[in-house]
C-alpha cells in the first residue's frame, strides 16, 4: 500500500484519536470463546481501561441501560448481558487510572437534569477533569415501564427534551464562579457572597429551582458526546456536541461526506469547523498478513453471527418468527410483514423492508449464500480488517483528509480485545506521525484538542 504523504493532504498535522466502547449488552461480543470474560466483573472493566490507557486512548466509554433488551415482551436471549450503573463503575475506574477519559452513556428520556448533572459533575471532579457524557435519547418502549410510564417519546420530542435537559445541566455546571470558595480561613463565610448562583429553569419538560452543590472541574465541565444520524440528530449535534459518534467510518467517501455535512451544519449555527470531533464506531481485526486478517475476520463473524443470531436478525427484517428455521438453509420464501414501529426490539429497524429483502434475495441467489451467510455479508457491517501497516495507512488517510478524527472501538472479545490494537497498530500509527506518543494533557478535553469551556 502506498503511504499517505503528510505534506500533500488538507490536514498534515492531524492526529488520530481512539476511544474504546465497553458495550455490556450486545451480541457482537463473543461470549463463547475461552478467553471471554465477564461483562460485570470489575476486573474486566479495569483490564480494558488500563489496556486502553497503555495505548494512549482518549477515552473509555461505558454503555448504560436501565433495562435489558427485550423482544416481544421477553428478555432477548441472544445478548451477552451486564449493565452496572455507568457513573458508579466509572467512578471506581477513576481511582485505578490516571489519564484516560471516562464517558458515561446516560439517557435524557428517563433521567432528570438536576440529578444527572450533579452525578456527572461528581465524576468530573473525582477524576480530575476526565469525565464525558454520551447523551442518548432512549427510544425503546420498555424502559419507561421501569418508572410506570410505559411508551416512549416521539422522535422530535426526544430531541426537544434532550436540548432542554442539556441547557439545565450546563447551568448546574456553571453555577459556581471560579473564585467561589473563600481564599482565607479568616473569611466570614466558606464561600464568597453571591458566588453560588441558583439555577431556575421552567420549560416544556422541566421546572427546576436549585443551588448547585459542586464547583467546576479542571476541564470546566464534562465533554458532551452525541450520536444521531437523522437530519435532526445532526443539527442537534452541531448545536451542542463536543464529539459526534457516527456509523460512517468504513467507506472513505461515505465518512468524508458525513464529515462535510456536519461541518456545514456547524457553520450554519455559527460554530467553527474544529469545534467538535467525529469518532465513528468500529471494530478492528488485525492479522500479520492480509490473508491471516481475513481468515480471522471470518472466524469472528461466524462466532458473532451464530445460527440463532442470524435467524434473529433476519426475523427482524422479515418481521416473522424464524426461530425454527435452518440458518444454513435458504432465505425465507414468504414476503416480509410490514409493521408500524412500536419501540419493541422486534420491530423493523430497516428503512425500506421490501427493497432490503429484494436485495438480500438477489445477492444470495447470485452468490449461493445461505440465510446465515447473507446476514454475515449483508447485515450490519462491523469494521476494519488488515495488517498493522495497512490499517495505519488507511487511518492516516481518513484523518488527514478530514473524513474522521478517530474511531470508537468496540472489541469483539472482552477483556483481551484491545491487545492487538495497542501492541501492533498503535506503534504503526506512531511511526507515521499520526498518533500521540504520550499524553500531553490531563483532561479529556485536552486529549481531544477541544477549546476550553468559557
Amino acid at each position: 500500500m502506498t503511504r499517505t504523504d503528510p505534506t500533500d493532504v488538507p490536514r498534515p498535522d492531524a492526529q488520530l484519536h481512539f476511544g474504546v466502547f465497553f458495550q455490556g449488552v450486545n451480541h457482537w461480543t463473543i461470549w463463547s470463546d475461552p478467553a471471554s470474560g465477564s461483562q460485570i466483573d470489575p476486573a474486566s472493566f479495569l483490564r480494558v481501561a488500563r489496556t486502553a490507557e497503555r495505548g494512549l486512548f482518549d477515552a473509555f466509554f461505558l454503555g448504560d441501560g436501565q433495562r435489558l433488551r427485550e423482544s416481544e415482551g421477553g428478555i432477548h436471549e441472544l445478548d451477552v448481558a451486564g449493565r452496572p450503573d455507568s457513573i458508579t463503575q466509572l467512578s471506581a475506574l477513576a481511582a485505578a487510572t490516571d489519564r484516560i477519559g471516562l464517558v458515561s452513556t446516560s439517557n435524557t428520556t428517563y433521567n432528570e437534569p438536576a440529578d444527572l448533572a450533579r452525578r456527572l459533575a461528581g465524576l468530573d471532579l473525582l477524576s480530575g477533569g476526565r469525565a464525558g457524557w454520551n447523551m442518548v435519547t432512549t427510544h425503546n418502549a420498555w424502559t419507561g415501564e421501569n418508572f410506570r410510564r410505559g411508551g416512549f417519546l416521539d422522535h422530535a420530542d426526544r430531541y426537544t427534551r434532550a436540548e432542554e435537559f442539556l441547557t439545565v445541566a450546563r447551568s448546574v455546571w456553571n453555577g459556581w464562579s471560579e473564585e467561589a470558595v473563600a481564599a482565607s480561613a479568616d473569611a466570614r463565610s466558606w464561600s464568597v457572597p453571591g458566588a453560588v448562583g441558583r439555577v431556575r429553569s421552567r420549560g416544556a419538560h422541566f421546572d427546576v429551582d436549585l443551588a448547585p452543590t459542586l464547583p467546576r472541574s479542571t476541564q470546566g465541565h464534562p465533554v458532551i458526546f452525541q450520536a444521531g444520524d437523522s437530519g435532526e440528530g445532526r443539527d442537534f449535534g452541531a448545536r451542542n456536541a463536543d464529539v459526534i459518534f457516527s456509523a460512517h467510518g468504513l467507506d472513505f467517501d461515505d465518512a468524508l461526506g458525513f464529515a462535510e455535512d456536519v461541518r456545514r451544519r456547524l457553520r450554519a449555527v455559527g460554530r467553527p469547523e474544529d469545534a467538535l470531533r467525529i469518532l465513528p464506531g468500529t471494530e478492528i481485526i488485525i492479522g500479520a498478513t492480509e490473508k491471516e486478517a481475513e481468515e480471522k475476520a471470518r472466524w469472528v463473524r461466524l462466532e458473532q453471527v451464530t445460527p440463532a443470531v442470524a435467524l434473529g436478525i433476519a426475523g427482524r427484517l422479515w418481521n416473522i418468527d424464524l426461530s425454527g428455521r435452518d440458518a444454513d438453509g435458504p432465505l425465507p420464501a414468504e414476503d416480509p410483514v410490514i409493521v408500524e414501529y412500536t419501540g419493541k426490539f422486534g420491530s423493523s429497524r430497516f428503512r425500506d423492508t421490501l427493497a432490503t429483502v429484494a436485495e438480500w434475495r438477489a445477492k444470495a441467489e447470485a452468490n449461493g449464500w445461505s440465510l446465515r451467510e447473507a446476514v454475515i455479508e449483508l447485515g450490519p457491517q462491523r469494521g476494519h480488517v488488515g495488517t498493522p501497516a495497512g490499517l495505519a495507512e488507511k487511518f492516516a488517510r481518513f484523518v488527514r483528509y478530514g473524513a474522521v478524527d478517530g474511531f470508537n472501538v468496540s472489541p469483539y472479545l472482552v477483556p483481551e480485545g484491545l491487545d492487538d490494537i495497542v501492541d501492533l497498530l498503535v506503534p504503526a500509527l506512531q511511526e507515521r506521525g499520526v498518533y500521540r506518543t504520550a499524553y500531553t494533557g490531563t483532561t479529556l478535553r485536552e486529549h481531544l484538542g477541544l477549546a476550553p469551556v468559557e
